[in-house]
């Protein structure tokens, strides 16, 4: 609850309280943010533990069996402390295991279900609303600090990928209609964000569902589309990440607004894998070749764009052939940020049929092997910024690190970060700060301030 707590210290009051565990991942806090927002406007109070809440919600993550195993513990630990349990999220959708195991728990629901929720939360303790005294910001409740923001443009993923079971728990792509989006931004960035996480299952399927529909922001009409939505949300003045982008053709239209500085230099993009044997198992799409291509492209017109990406190693059928592929592809697309899991079969999933289980020893070296390749390049690409100037955000004032802030190609808590050790000025929290690299490490740079700033 550590989030949540942090957020209950600063908000006391006199209504009912609930205790709130959120799990998982940036779609999952958006999640307990709007969870928090209507139980704020209700006026609920948000309890910083388990002795002070009238009831707990548990929003629990259900990708992986780590992450189900997670999810369970944390229900039982609220089941013990607290004895009033309401459990949401992606294990949700599975009510049966939840109950099987955990019995007593008042009431289950799925992802995004914030009315079922409530209802919930309502039959357990009714809400004491005092509209002179309860008030919620524009922008809602945030978990996050105050000068970042995840922005969540839809629901669910049309992809059938044999790993995942996302769509089963989620369901297929509900997009939001561009004009709530937009207007969420805005009140936003009014509030004091100064950098919007674009988040979905897939963000370049944006309004894909919804036939690309346009609504009016702004006196002009938007189309649900994930390059008007880039454009628009350009105009706030905020930086702009764009999270989870799959390489459609489309996306090399969204490169233009990066070079003339509306979006950040910055695409998350999935490849997962390099070899079209096991892209094909994982029933990806992906063409080895195409990819370097294009990542050349976007690199000659914004040399200073940052690719992120999350593999998997030791998928059902990985040859050593196979994994030498992906570690060419390493080597010739010089990704920025990578990511790396070992295959971990998923409840349901499709995979777990695949013949040829990659023993776990096998995924151990290949990961190591994976990350080591990784760390070099990561360690050369960073070395580069050395003696170069660069804007950065700041984050947190660590009275024994310094100022620990973050640059366009660092996404929070993912990312590396960039470190002023010794500020000549008093830094705040969301300011943006002009450095100079210094020093380059495995993952994070240090800099300090040009004597004229």
């Amino acid at each position: 609850m550590s989030n949540i707590a942090e957020f209950a210290k600063q908000k006391p009051g006199a209504g009912p309280k609930v205790g709130l565990v959120s799990l998982g991942c940036p779609k999952a806090l958006v999640d307990s943010e709007r969870i928090i927002t209507q139980l704020k406007a209700e006026g609920y109070e948000i309890s910083p533990d388990y002795d002070g809440a009238d009831v707990v919600v548990v929003n629990t993550c259900g990708f992986l069996d780590s992450a189900r195993a997670e999810s369970l513990e944390a229900i039982g630990e609220a089941l013990s402390e607290n004895g009033k349990v309401i459990v949401t999220g992606c294990l949700g959708a599975t009510p049966d295991l939840i109950l099987d195991q955990y019995p007593s728990v008042l009431a289950v629901t799925g992802p995004h279900r914030y009315e079922q929720v409530m209802k919930a939360v309502h039959d357990v303790v009714p809400p004491r609303h005092d509209p002179f005294v309860d008030l919620v910001p524009a922008a809602g409740v945030k978990l996050t600090p105050r000068h970042y923001a995840y922005l969540k443009i839809s629901e669910g993923c049309n992809h059938r990928c044999s790993f995942c079971i996302i769509p089963h728990l989620r369901g297929d792509l509900v997009s939001r209609p561009v004009d709530e989006v937009l207007r969420e931004a805005e009140n936003l960035v009014n509030g004091g964000v100064r950098e919007l996480l674009v988040i979905s299952q897939d963000t370049s399927a944006y309004g894909v569902d919804l036939r690309h529909r346009g609504a009016e922001w702004r006196g002009r009409e938007r189309r649900a589309h994930m390059t008007d939505l880039a454009a628009a949300l350009g105009e706030l003045g905020a930086w702009v990440r764009l999270h989870y982008v799959y390489p459609y053709p489309h996306v090399d239209d969204v490169i233009p607004l990066m070079a003339e500085g509306k979006v950040l230099p910055y695409l998350d993009i999935p490849f997962q894998h390099a070899s079209p044997r096991v892209l094909k198992a994982m029933r990806r799409p992906g063409n080895q070749e195409k990819v370097l291509n294009r990542l050349a492209a976007w690199r000659r017109d914004v040399p200073d764009i940052a690719i992120r990406s999350t593999f998997i190693v030791g998928f059902p059928g990985e040859t050593e052939e196979d994994f030498e592929e992906l570690l060419g592809f390493l080597r010739e697309a010089r990704l920025d940020r990578v990511g790396c899991f070992r295959y971990e079969p998923v409840d349901g999933a499709p995979a777990n049929d695949l013949p040829d289980a990659v023993p776990e020893p096998v995924k151990e070296e290949r990961w190591n092997r994976f990350m080591a390749l990784q760390q070099q390049i990561s360690m050369e690409k960073l070395d580069e910024k050395i003696g170069r100037r660069m804007t950065v955000i700041v984050d947190e004032i660590d009275n024994e690190d310094g100022v620990i802030c973050r640059s366009h190609a660092d996404a929070p808590e993912i990312d590396g970060n960039v470190i002023i050790e010794e500020p000549l000025r008093r830094l705040r929290p969301g300011e943006m700060v002009d450095v100079i690299i210094e020093e380059a490490g495995e993952y994070d740079l240090w800099a300090r301030m040009p004597d004229e700033a």
